[in-house]
């Protein structure tokens, strides 16, 4: 199998993780990573200035974990894809399993989240995938494809050429269980061949990428599949250095 020329995409998800002493502790131990690779780095919104002003410069960009659909109102406690964009972050992870299941977002409002961040000029980093018994039942496929359909049907098909789509088994993340390189393929390459037959332009240069108990160890052998173009991190991007290496196999 030959590997594509998409620039590789590795983005770390912090998730509900940090503070200020960590957030110092990582810019000192981050290391020079290729510049091969794009690097996102999402941490939780109330350290993304902090983040950016001592990472800025060190071939890292960065992103938020989640936004309103609202640009602004009255909406305690949200944040805004354009308020984002004012602290200088880039992409916006969109519709990541954890939001779905503890938080009710449908797909219907992840396509709503999804637009919010195109109309704030973000990319998304659009997240789909299955439970352990939709794949056990064989629906895994079937799954992903509705949760592509509800942002076309809202956004057009087009925009999906912009995002960067993270395959995240549910049943993968923070249990240390990852899908095989094979299975992680396989759904890559189903993906793409819907962006293909939905009539998404230069659907071959769409990066997708795998999200699932991704770690150093294992990061090597799910890169090297033709159709997996980088990872969305959890856990292991909590350590500055085995991010950097899991960034690296992937260049």
């Amino acid at each position: 199998m030959t590997k594509s020329p998409r620039r590789a995409f590795v983005a770390a998800n912090w998730k509900m993780h940090g503070t200020r002493w960590m957030v110092l502790d990582y810019a000192t131990d981050w290391p020079e990573v290729p510049a091969e690779v794009d690097v996102v780095l999402c941490p939780p919104w109330g350290y993304l200035d902090r983040v950016r002003s001592v990472l800025d410069g060190k071939g890292i960009r960065f992103g938020v974990q989640h936004t309103a659909i609202e640009p602004r109102g009255a909406f305690t406690g949200e944040h805004a894809a354009e308020m984002a964009g004012d602290l200088g972050a880039a992409f916006a992870i969109v519709g990541h399993s954890e939001r779905r299941r503890l938080f009710g977002e449908t797909d219907e409002v992840v396509a709503g989240k999804f637009a919010a961040a195109l109309r704030a000029g973000l990319t998304p980093i659009l997240c789909v995938g299955e439970v352990l018994d939709e794949r056990r039942q064989g629906a895994a496929e079937t799954v992903v494809a509705t949760q592509l359909d509800a942002v076309m049907d809202q956004c057009g098909a087009p925009m999906l050429a912009g995002c960067v789509i993270a395959y995240e088994p549910v049943w993968a993340i923070g249990t240390g269980e990852t899908a095989t390189p094979a299975e992680a393929q396989e759904m890559h390459a189903a993906i793409r061949a819907k962006l293909v037959r939905e009539g998404v332009e230069l659907a071959d240069t769409v990066r997708i990428v795998y999200g699932g108990s991704v770690k150093a160890t294992n990061a090597q052998e799910l890169f090297a599949e033709p159709d997996i173009d980088g990872a969305l991190v959890g856990g292991a991007s909590l350590d500055a250095v085995e991010f950097a290496e899991i960034c690296c196999a992937a260049a």
